[in-house]
C-alpha cells in the first residue's frame, strides 16, 4: 500500500487545527495523523471485493 501525503484534508485533527491550510507547500505538519474514518480507494476495493466473496 502507498503512503498517502500529509493534507489537512484527511487529517484527524481537521476540525481543531490552529495550523490548518497554513503551511507552505513541501512543508510538513508535525501534527499530521490520517483520518481512519476517511477511506482511500484501495482499502475500498479490498473490502468490495471481501463482500463478493461473502455472497
Amino acid at each position: 500500500m502507498k503512503e498517502q501525503k500529509p493534507m489537512c484534508v484527511i487529517c484527524a485533527w481537521k476540525a481543531t487545527c490552529q495550523k490548518q491550510f497554513s503551511l507552505k507547500a513541501g512543508q510538513k505538519c508535525p501534527d499530521f495523523v490520517r483520518d481512519v474514518t476517511i477511506k482511500i480507494e484501495e482499502e475500498e476495493d479490498k473490502e468490495e471485493e471481501i463482500e463478493k466473496k461473502d455472497k
